[in-house]
Parts: C-alpha cells; structure tokens; sequence
C-alpha cells in the first residue's frame, strides 16, 4: 500500500544529501587545489630543539636547519626574549607560532623571506595576566612517521600530578600556572618525549612522537595506550586495544580480528562458535552499540560470524565500555564498541596487505599533500567460492560463497583550527547454494566530521552519518520462488563539544538525532504455491538526544565524573498500531497519517563515576549509570543471524531500561609490568523482551503478537590479570557472573535463566617473542555452556512425533573450551620492506565443541529418543603471508 509521507521528512533527507554530497565535493576540490599549490616558507618541516636562548640566536638556527631567511629590525634583534623549542619535522609556521606566542612579536612572509616584527597590539593583550595567573597549552598529537593524530597520549607535568590525554582526535588541553614547566609526553608505541616550555600566554603546541621500533617488537599486550590503566580516571568498565595488540593472537582461519580479541577480555563473552555476535555483562547481542568512525553497524558479522566486518588493516584502536559508557553514547543497555579507522599517512605513500588460505586484503594509503591531507583505500575478499569450483558436485559448482569489504578515507588539513574527514564503508556477503536458495546481506556506512578548535580549551566535532544495513533472502522450490527483503537505514546529525574549564574540570556536551527508517520485511512470490506477496509496514522514528558531563579533579587523588543524558524517541506515522490482549490478540487499532506522531518516550538517563587513588599503584573506583534502548533485535536464535529483525520501540514495546551499579579495585606493581583489575556490577533491567511460548518470528501479524514483557538482572565480577612488559607477556581474565528474566507467561512467572547466562567464562593469553625471526602464541578459553531449552518429554500423532518443554533455559550445553596456537617468522624488514609468514591452528586439541544438539527418535526403537551434537570446527589450521612496503 503507498503511503504519502508529510513533505518536511523527504525535504530533511534530501537536504541532508545533498550536504554530505557537497561538502564531499567541495573537500575533493580542497583537496585538488591544495595539490596544486607550491610550499611556501612556512610550509617547510623542521627539527630543532633549542632551550631558553635569545630569540636573533634562534632565528639564526632555524635558517641553519632549514635553509629558510629572516629579516627583522633593530628592535627584533635586540630583544631580551628567551625561547623554547622542541620540534620534530613540525612545519615552520607553527614552530614560530608556537614559540612566538608568549611574546609580543609577529610573523609573516615577505618574497621567500619571513619578516618578524614586533607586535604593539599584541603586546597589549599579554599585559592583564589571567585572574589565576594560569595559562592553556593546548595542541594534537601526532605520530612523526605517519602523521596519525594518537589517541589517548598521555601529556604529564614532570614531578607534579598534573596532566591530561588526547581525545579521540588526538586534541589536548592542559592549564598550568605562569613559568617555566617540563612537560613528558608518551604514548604506546611511541617514544617518549621531554620538553621545556615557557607559560606567560596560551600556547599552541603541536605534539609529533616517533615510533618506538624496539617497544613495538617486546611489548605487544598493553591495556593503556601509554603502558598502564589510568589510575586516575574515574572511567570504568572500559578496556582500549590498538591493532598492534591483536597482531599476534591466533584466530579462526588467519585473519586478525578485534571482535574475537575482546571477547578474550573479562566480562565479554563469546555468542557462540560461528557467531559474530557477544555479551557484555548479561546483556544480549543486541544491547551492544557498534560504531566505525562514528557510524552504527548493525550487524558486524561476515560468513555467519566467522569474521568480523573490521579489517584490521584499516583500524587504528578500539575502546570498548561496558556498561559505564560516557554520556555522548546512548541507544544500547550493555557496551559501546567504538571502532576508529586510520586517517592514512600523510608523509609517504605505502602498500600493506596479506594472503591467507581463504581470503586476501590490500591496504593503501599516502599524503595529497604532504603533512596536510592524506587517503585510505583498504579492501579485503574471500575466494573461497572459487574452491567450490573444483567440486565433482553439480549443486557445489554453481554455488557462492563470498564476502568482500572496502575501507576508504580521506582527511584534509584546512588550517591550524580546522580538519575535514570523510569515510567510508561497504561491506556484502553472498551465499547461494546454485538455483535452490540463496541470502546476501550487507552494511553501508559514511561519515563527515568536522573538527574545529575554537580556542585553546574549546574543541568541537561536528558529524554528518549514513548507515544502512539490509538483506535479501531468496528461495527456489520447482516453479515457486520466494525473495523476502529487510532493511534499517539512518540519517544520524551529532555535535559533540570539550571545554576545558580550567586546570580541574573538563566538560563534555552535545546533541544527537537521528532519523530511523525500518523496513521489518517485505515478502515476493512467484508460482502457484499459494504464497501471496505482502509487505509489512515501514516504521519511522526520530532519535533525539542531549547530554552534558563534567570531570572534577576535586584532589591530587580524588576525581569524580556526573552527567546526564536527556534522550527522547518519538514515533512516526505512517502506518497502523495496534491494541493487544494479555493472550496475544490484537483487539484494535488506530491509523497515523505520514509523520504523524504516535508516541514519544522521554528518558533521563544519568551518570556518576568516582575515582580515589590510595597511592601512586593502585585505586578504587565506583560508578552508576542509567541507559535506555529504543531499537530491539528480534531473534530465535541463541547466536544470532542475518535474517534476525530489527524493530523499533512502539506503542506496546517501550525502551528498555538498565541501572547498573560497579565497584573496582585497580593496582600496578613490579615498577607497572603487571596489573591487576577487579570490578563488580549489578544492573537491573526494565522492559525486557523474550518470545511467547510457541512464538512464530517470520508471522505476517505483528510482531508485537508473539512478544512478552519483564524484568531482568545480571550480576557478577571480573578479575583481570596481566603481564605488559618483556619476552613474555599476556594475560588472564575470569568472569563469574549470573544473568536472569523475570516475564509473566514464561516458566511459571519465576526468574529463568537468560539465553546469554554463563557462570564461569576463563581466557587465557600468552605471547612470547623468542627472538627477532620468531613470535609464538598461544590461548585457551573456557566457558560453562549456554543455557538451552531441552525437551522433557515427547507424544505421536498420526505417527509423527511431537516434543514438549517445560521450563525455559533450565538446561545447559556442555561446556565449551578450546586451545588455541600461533607463530608468526618475520621474514624481511628493511626501512622499505617488510614481511612476515603467520601460523595459528584453532582447537589444537580437536575438541569437538557442540554448536547445536537436536533431539530424534532412535531408527530402530521410536520409544528411545537420541540427542544428536553438531560440531563446527575441531583442528583448523591456517597460514597467512602479510607484507607492507
């Protein structure tokens, strides 16, 4: 039936197009006119490190390092100014922006020369002094090899407890009283720095580190970007890896991927072999916001789950937060995984890239212009398919099966106080057994981000995203054949500002909306099976949301972090929503007009998070955080599939609701080498969703029919233990944790057990660097089995058997527990060259794990009844060649 939407919907789509599209083309034509232009003066890099001297004696050395003239009068020469610089290939204009900024004098070019001059005007601001008498160092930090903005660094003031980390985009800012100040700054992988600066106005310093080739090479397992958990952040519940970290854990066929290392990681849990899917402190798969480059994934899986849509060529680091996530995300009960990729090299072109048994990628990536704007192209396929081409099997022959990924993106230096982002990504999965039935499914996303630095302590990012996640399900039974479609797609405007309000609060505030539109399925036959095309409603909704949140650094050892969150989701028309009865009838109705709306749920969700420092190796942190979940994924499944279907909160399905209280205790010891984490949770849930007994999920009825309502907890603590440093490193995590359901009409009105609950889940992580040729790795996992519904009993009708069931979840799995073994041979390195050879074998012990058991009358004797396992995978072996030049 076609419906007409009020014209201000399409008009809001439409103009949110043709901005992402415009602004694309204006960055490509940025981009273009930048290439084109010739280096200035300014724009030459320079390394020098100069401390304390007169400021004619430093010009001097700066043309001696960079072949670059001065011309300057009496007055420049004979100034009593004395100047600090530390500089790593830093472009000329902003070494003397930086260095020039805490004294009256000015820059500018003259022919090929730069003309220093005296300032009068300047001069007259740095008169008044600040009330405080403090001062903003503020700046990026970046990595010298690649010109990556890093995350997480760690900027400190020598022999104070004073300091802060880059944002998610390598900002910082840092107040300090007037004088003299010794600032170190490290960051994983990166060489630490030293350097002296001088405060009597705001400064602007750009920050680049150099890559530590030796760190990189004995520490491969940190939990910190800069080599330890922050003891001082009242953040809990969040772990942060880099690639690096997942390089040389052995996986499934080869490939590396961040999903499967966080699930070696207390109080995450695997979904199951062959599942893509996770939980996260009782929570279902569903409850988990992903996002890559700010866009959500809906579904993050390839080939049923048995690779993630991350390739890790194109990541830069991941945090994931359970639970406790900071007040900018929203929409989920149990975690945000948040996927940054890489903004690509902006000093030199490079090619990186691998060969594995199934499946193969490419990684390029290279500056526009140099130290100014840079792309990435990553893509990866599997060619699996083409094996089934050797099949004596006709139906094998003709089959696909397949997925291909593509990465891209492109960033643009506009100015000192401006960066522009665009990125991409595509992803498709095709499996087609020949003519018979077939499925594909695939996301899309885009995102546009605009940085802007509005002074030394106000940031802001400002994000245009796309995404769209859909399948296709086609099957061909003689004449009939059946195609049944699904999609979710988004509109999604953010703008996320930092103000850095002194030396002891920092605060965090923006908006959020979001424009939803679902298709929950559309259905086409052809033939004479009696099966008659239909569609199921479109749904539309629009997201809003508000929030604000201050970190206070009340003490040298106490900080605390509050905030809120103000979400508001409001649903659209057009369509019909429905009354239902306790049983599951529907007994009315009423019809909304396009963008009419229908009902809005209004939630304040706050936060609170404290830190006490005992002393320089150890803390104790709590929390308490409020989240609601507007969008649910409607699964029979304990694992999880493509056709699973995403619907929206509705008239009957309001939000679901998680309070979760944690409490932590946080130590380092052996001089940092080792660290030892212990966290407890409780959370209470509101509105949960479970299937009726007997539910149908594919019924052309309202979902809403074969649906019921309750209550939930989850409970349980995690121990982390971790080795960071030295030949041998690794880790061991154990999580103990219960997850249950409370909803009338399901066992006896009585808590069961939840389908993701787990008592006992152990990994185990080793990695030992033998030598410069050879790394050896190893893990084992452990989990109590899921808990399942297995018949009691079982009668015949007519000659055909029946199953019954009694209470829902009561039974287990057997337990799951797995080895797993790698080695990776460095084969060549050279400044141009690199590669290496990496071997894993998954399930080295062969154990034949149970994917599914199903229940059958014995051939011989119908009266016994025999429970059949099925076993995805026992020994997997695989090698992959990766190379980057």
């Amino acid at each position: 039936m076609k419906t007409n939407r009020p014209a201000w919907i399409p008009m809001l789509i439409c103009e949110i197009t043709r901005i992402l599209l415009r602004t694309a083309l204006c960055m490509l034509l940025f981009l273009t006119i930048a290439k084109a232009q010739a280096q200035g003066p300014l724009d030459k890099p320079v390394t020098i490190t100069i401390n304390n001297e007169p400021l004619k004696q430093v010009l001097d050395k700066i043309t001696a390092a960079s072949g670059v003239r001065f011309t300057y009068n009496e007055t420049v020469a004979k100034s009593s100014a004395k100047i600090s610089i530390n500089a790593q290939k830093q472009l000329l204009g902003n070494v003397l922006r930086n260095a020039l900024a805490p004294h009256p004098f000015s820059f500018t070019v003259l022919d090929n020369e730069v003309l220093i001059k005296y300032d009068a005007s300047k001069a007259k601001k740095q008169v008044a002094a600040p009330a405080d008498g403090k001062y903003t160092v503020s700046g990026t930090i970046k990595s010298k090899q690649t010109g990556e903005t890093i995350i997480g660094a760690n900027i400190r003031v020598s022999g104070a407890n004073t300091g802060t980390s880059s944002n998610e985009y390598g900002f910082y800012s840092l107040t300090l009283p007037a004088g003299s100040h010794e600032l170190s700054v490290s960051a994983m992988g990166q060489k630490t720095i030293v350097m002296p600066i001088s405060l009597h106005a705001n400064l602007k310093l750009d920050i680049a580190l150099e890559d530590n080739s030796q760190l990189l090479q004995e520490v491969t397992i940190k939990a910190a970007p800069a080599g330890a958990r922050d003891l001082a952040s009242p953040q809990m519940g969040v772990e942060h890896l880099s690639i690096q970290e997942t390089k040389n854990i052995p996986v499934l066929l080869g490939e590396r991927d961040v999903i499967k290392t966080i699930q070696l990681l207390p109080g995450i849990k695997s979904a199951g072999e062959g599942s893509g899917g996770f939980f996260v402190r009782g929570g279902a798969t569903d409850q988990n916001l992903i996002l890559l480059d700010e866009a959500p994934v809906y579904n993050a899986s390839h080939l049923l789950g048995f690779f993630s849509t991350f390739n890790s060529d194109a990541i830069k680091n991941m945090n994931i937060y359970k639970g406790d996530m900071p007040a900018q995300y929203g929409g989920r009960l149990s975690s945000v995984l948040d996927v940054k990729m890489n903004d690509g090299n902006n000093q030199k072109f490079g090619v990186s890239g691998g060969i594995g048994l199934i499946a193969a990628r490419v990684n390029v990536e290279g500056p526009i212009q140099k130290g100014k704007s840079s792309f990435l192209i990553s893509a990866r396929r599997t060619y699996a398919d083409a094996f089934l081409a050797l099949s004596k099997d006709s139906i094998a022959k003709k089959s696909q099966l397949y997925f291909y990924d593509l990465n891209a993106k492109a960033n643009y230096v506009l100015g000192d106080k401006d960066r522009l982002f665009i990125s991409g990504y595509f992803g498709k999965d095709v499996l087609k057994a020949a003519d018979i039935a077939g499925i594909n499914w695939g996301n899309t996303t885009a995102t546009l981000r605009w940085n802007h630095i509005f002074n030394s302590q106000l940031f802001s990012n400002t994000s245009l995203i796309y995404s769209n996640y859909d399948y296709k399900l086609n099957i061909k039974q003689d004449v009939n054949e059946y195609n049944i479609y699904s999609q979710i797609r988004d509109f999604n405007f953010k703008e996320d500002m930092q103000w850095y309000a002194g030396s002891k609060n920092t605060i965090s505030f923006g908006v959020n909306s979001i424009y939803h539109t679902i298709k929950p399925g559309e259905i086409s036959a052809t033939g004479n099976s009696g099966v008659i095309s239909q569609s199921l409603q479109n749904r539309y909704a629009l997201e809003n949301a508000a929030y604000v949140t201050n970190s206070w650094k009340a003490t040298d050892r106490f900080t605390l972090t509050y905030g809120v969150r103000l979400s508001a989701f409001t649903i659209l028309g057009s369509g019909d929503y429905y009354d239902i009865d306790t049983d599951g009838n529907i007994v009315g109705s009423k019809h909304y007009t396009s963008g009419q709306e229908v009902k809005t749920y209004v939630n304040l969700e706050p936060r609170v998070a404290a830190a006490f420092q005992l002393n320089d190796v150890s803390s104790i942190k709590a929390s308490y955080a409020r989240n609601a979940q507007n969008l649910h994924l409607i699964s029979n499944s304990n694992s999880g599939s493509p056709t699973d279907k995403w619907v929206a909160s509705t008239n009957i399905i309001k939000p679901e609701l998680a309070d979760q209280f944690s409490v932590g205790y946080y130590k380092d010891f052996n001089d940092h080498n080792y660290e030892f984490t212990v966290e407890s949770y409780y959370k209470k849930l509101q509105n949960q969703i479970d299937y009726r007994n007997g539910a149908n999920v594919f019924t052309n009825q309202p979902i809403e029919t074969q649906l019921l309502y309750g209550k939930g907890r989850a409970y349980g603590t995690e121990f982390l233990l971790k080795k960071k440093t030295g030949r041998l490193n690794g880790w061991i995590s154990y999580t103990l944790s219960k997850s249950e359901r409370m909803i009338d009409g399901i066992n006896n009105n009585q808590w069961y057990n939840a389908r993701q609950d787990r008592t006992h889940d152990i990994a185990i992580v080793a990695i030992y660097k033998a030598s410069d040729k050879w790394t050896f790795s190893a893990n084992f996992v452990y989990y109590t089995g899921d808990a399942v519904t297995f018949p009691s009993g079982k009668y015949q009708v007519d000659g055909v058997t029946y199953y019954y069931y009694t209470n829902r979840n009561a039974d287990r799995m057997p337990a799951y527990h797995r080895l797993d073994l790698g080695a990776t041979k460095q084969l060549k390195k050279t400044a141009k060259f690199q590669s290496d050879l990496t071997f894993s074998l998954y399930n080295a012990y062969g154990n034949p794990n149970a994917y599914r058991i199903f229940f059958r009358d014995n051939k011989t004797d119908a009266s016994r009844t025999e429970a059949v396992r099925t076993t995805l995978f026992t020994f997997v072996p695989s090698v992959t060649y990766n190379f980057k030049f």
